[in-house]
């Protein structure tokens, strides 16, 4: 007896054209509905929607995503909904983990949580990502939250799965976003905490930097945001601070996320910068290899930019002990970072100059072992 579970695919969508077809070709066998709710596409959309015997509704657009999503809910029959954008999509082998996580998931579990794969490298491993709940049970009702970056409020048994959804966004959403935040505030709509972070978020990624400041600053003031927010908070508050040319701050505010968490490997790795700036070398080493030894928290539902715990400052080591004259350490760091996956511009220019070091110098090009790593570079 077949006993796995049933899924509808709950979409929102206005003009995906070019990314829709990619997005349900990659879900169309493992899901038993699709529900897709337009909110007013004036491109082939909806075409490519009925291709894939969709079921489609419109849906007035009001400036506010948890409406137009908690709609596509309510259209949902299956036992379980998931939800996709329409830039997103599954890879073969993702495809393959979705239809066990299908077949093999306990009827007790309420929300699954899946990677999202935010950007890749040239190798296709994931390099920026967070974790997202994606498949819920629908009984529960589960409701999304928040006019702008909305959220989905889930409670009950949770399940960490090893499916990954990857986003390949091709279009940009511009100002969209922030001009929903300034009519909110211009028309006294009071703020939630997570409201605050995430209009700081976008004036930041529009270049409206002193008024990023000044919100970000609030936000952390009123210690109530999430703890992974805060840290992107810090983390974005420390470029602020950089482009209008206040770096009395940034040090300030490093130390201040010290006391929310663990040191996280981006921060590290911006406190590196610091130093490097004012040539104290030793420090930079020092930040730039607790950056390395940082945990990376597979499971952790925040944004992860996995370079930072990697090639950043592995290749950043390789600079700082080269400046130093210690060039056998350099390369070793630069020969880690391809390892890694790192820039291969970068590793490639720096290991022409290193070996064009090593022979002014009389002196052979080190043989490393990469199966161990040399106590010698060793920070623990």
């Amino acid at each position: 007896m077949n006993n796995r579970i049933t899924i509808s695919l709950c979409m929102i969508v206005k003009d995906e054209e070019k990314t829709l077809e990619r997005c349900l070709s990659s879900i169309k066998d493992i899901v038993d509905e699709i529900i897709i709710v337009d909110t007013g596409s004036t491109d082939k959309t909806k075409e490519i929607a009925k291709k894939f015997n969709s079921k489609i509704y419109d849906f007035k657009w009001i400036d506010d995503f948890a409406a137009a999503r908690n709609f596509s809910f309510s259209k949902a029959t299956k036992e379980y909904i998931f939800w996709l954008d329409g830039d997103d999509y599954l890879d073969d082998e993702n495809i393959n983990n979705f239809k066990d996580l299908k077949d093999q998931l306990d009827r007790s579990v309420d929300t699954v949580t899946m990677e999202y794969s935010l950007t890749r490298d040239e190798n296709g491993q994931t390099t920026y990502s967070l974790r997202r709940n994606r498949l819920v049970k629908r009984i529960n009702g589960f409701k999304w939250i928040g006019r702008v970056h909305e959220y989905l409020d889930v409670g009950g048994v949770s399940f960490h799965s090893n499916v990954c959804v990857n986003h390949g966004k091709v279009k940009s959403s511009g100002s969209r976003n922030l001009q929903i935040f300034k009519k909110m505030e211009a028309s006294g709509v009071e703020f939630t905490t997570r409201d605050l972070f995430y209009y700081s978020n976008e004036l930041y990624y529009n270049g409206y930097y002193e008024e990023a400041i000044t919100k970000y600053e609030k936000f952390l003031e009123s210690n109530l945001g999430w703890i992974e927010d805060k840290k992107v908070a810090i983390a974005n508050l420390i470029q602020c601070y950089s482009f209008t040319n206040k770096p009395e701050k940034k040090i300030e505010i490093i130390l201040k996320s010290f006391e929310f968490d663990v040191p996280r490997a981006d921060i590290c790795c911006r406190l590196a910068e610091i130093f490097m700036s004012k040539n104290q070398i030793k420090q930079a080493i020092f930040w730039y290899k607790v950056a390395m030894g940082c945990i990376h928290e597979k499971d952790n539902l925040g944004i992860d930019n996995r370079d930072y715990y990697t090639w950043i400052p592995s290749i950043q080591l390789c600079v700082c002990y080269s400046i130093l004259g210690d060039y056998e350490a350099a390369y070793y760091y630069n020969e880690l970072t391809l390892l890694y996956g790192g820039n291969k511009t970068k590793v490639e220019h720096n290991k022409k100059f290193l070996e064009n070091k090593f022979k002014e110098l009389g002196r052979s090009i080190p043989d490393l072992d990469y199966k161990l790593i040399d106590r010698r570079f060793r920070f623990f």
